[in-house]
């Protein structure tokens, strides 16, 4: 594969070349905010660094597209060219997925806002990738409808970034991961032609392309428009917090629970440092798990009430719905861990990776243990439950010296972190991708999957113009 090597100051040249491409002015940037703007993600190095006066990737040149044919336009002349491109959505990533490791053209696709269709006898919403996910959940509320997709981060990313990242949302254990969701999508490949996968149903004809995709962190296409499954807004909710002695018990509860094939809509497992946090108490004595049934209403009463007579076989005791309904108003908010990053000494940081429900104990205590000398706090807790595995999801809060030193301790974080991951069996991530946080390490957790990848990689961008450092690439 073609190594790329943009030479620096080629901003005025691109941009002249882009504008000749577009016909459009407007949609080419490249002003000092937009390039600096693009510069950066939510990842907390990427905090520490900028907090510090370092621009380490900067694009060279912003393209703003707003149609299908002008993705096209801008890839074919980026192939022809060889130059790189970043595709980027609001900028929500917290790995350094959209960052532009070797300048070139950050292609912003968040003036694709438009909805394209709502079918509501199939129940399929089709929409430009570059629409906010609140803002579309939101729209479609109004007409009784619900994606069924909810991560920490809906009003911050875009429908496209959930389909480039893999995600999935708070209520996965009823709903499955954006994989589950997404029925079709159009995509613009490397050499700018453009494929259109679906909304297909379920059918037996070869593999389903639209893998291709999800999970591709913009190195393999950019997602132009994604059809996704919505859902009637559920007649009913019902939620409960139960606390349990130990950890063992409530995992124990969760993988029972689901290979029961119960499907809790809310089912969230905290240990007991991330308790504290959860039940707002830092007096609280005991791990505790937020649950939530949603349906029909006699439905999610059987539903709740099963869950919870496994949780009671477990040693846990239910002790209201209170907490679990706080934590349902404030499931959006950052501000914790944003009050740590503003602060240049700061250090905070979210590791979440996946384990079959056997290796997952041994995740957990290699990872806390690990950590603990990198941050004040250590905070755990389980959710994204499968029949067969679980997400672990690791918090660390902490101080360092200075900027410098944070951002220092923040990457040690990183390495440690996935040593330990692979180690012990897990995935090196569950739901934010990989970006520049985990790309050392995706081969080392395909394995003998790894090639394969490479091949796809060769076949689909052969010049390696499509987000470069990412993925493994």
């Amino acid at each position: 594969m073609a190594t790329i090597e943009v030479a620096p100051n080629r901003s005025a040249e691109f941009a002249a070349a882009l504008t000749a491409v577009l016909h459009r002015p407007e949609a080419v940037d490249v002003s000092e905010a937009a390039l600096c703007e693009r510069s950066f993600d939510w990842w907390p190095v990427m905090a520490k660094s900028r907090q510090q006066g370092h621009v380490l990737h900067r694009p060279d040149v912003v393209v703003l597209p707003t149609s299908i044919d002008e993705i096209a336009r801008v890839l074919a002349w980026a192939n022809e060219a060889r130059v790189p491109v970043t595709p980027r959505g609001l900028g929500s990533s917290v790995v350094g997925g959209p960052l532009a490791t070797r300048g070139g053209v950050s292609l912003d696709l968040t003036r694709m806002t438009r909805v394209l269709n709502i079918d509501t006898e199939n129940m399929l919403v089709t929409v430009q990738a570059g629409k906010n996910g609140g803002e579309l959940e939101d729209e479609l509320s109004a007409l009784g409808l619900t994606l069924g997709h909810s991560p920490q981060s809906l009003y911050r990313s875009t429908v496209g970034g959930w389909i480039a990242t893999r995600a999935t949302g708070q209520f996965s254990s009823k709903f499955g991961g954006i994989e589950e969701l997404a029925t079709g999508c159009t995509l613009v490949m490397a050499d700018g032609s453009i494929a259109r996968f679906g909304p297909w149903p379920r059918m037996a004809v070869g593999p389903d392309l639209r893998q291709l995709a999800i999970g591709s962190e913009g190195c393999l296409c950019v997602v132009a428009e994604v059809t996704l499954k919505c859902f009637p807004v559920p007649q009913a909710q019902a939620f409960e917090t139960v606390t349990f002695p130990d950890l063992p018990s409530g995992l124990k509860a969760m993988r029972t629970l689901m290979q029961a094939r119960l499907r809790p809509s809310l089912l969230r497992f905290y240990d007991l440092a991330e308790a504290r946090h959860a039940m707002l108490d830092d007096s609280f004595a005991t791990p505790v798990m937020f649950l939530g049934c949603e349906g029909v209403p006699e439905v999610v009463t059987a539903e709740l009430g099963a869950v919870l007579d496994i949780c009671r076989r477990e040693g846990g005791k239910p002790i209201g719905a209170a907490a679990t309904t706080s934590w349902m108003a404030r499931r959006f908010d950052f501000s914790a861990i944003e009050r740590v990053l503003k602060n240049p000494a700061g250090v905070a940081e979210t590791i979440e990776i996946s384990n079959h429900w056997s290796g997952i104990a041994r995740t957990y205590e290699a990872l806390t243990s690990r950590l603990a000398p990198f941050a004040n706090e250590v905070l755990g807790h389980f959710s994204h439950a499968y029949t067969d595995a679980i997400s672990l999801y690791v918090i660390l809060l902490g101080e360092a010296a200075d900027a410098a030193d944070a951002e220092a301790r923040l990457r040690q974080i990183w390495k440690v972190a996935m040593q330990a991951a692979l180690e012990t069996g897990a995935t090196v991530s569950h739901h934010h991708g990989t970006g520049l946080a985990r790309s050392a390490y995706v081969a080392a957790g395909l394995g003998s999957a790894w090639p394969v990848m490479t091949k796809i990689k060769q076949a689909l961008d052969p010049h390696g113009i499509l987000n470069p450092g990412k993925l493994g690439f």
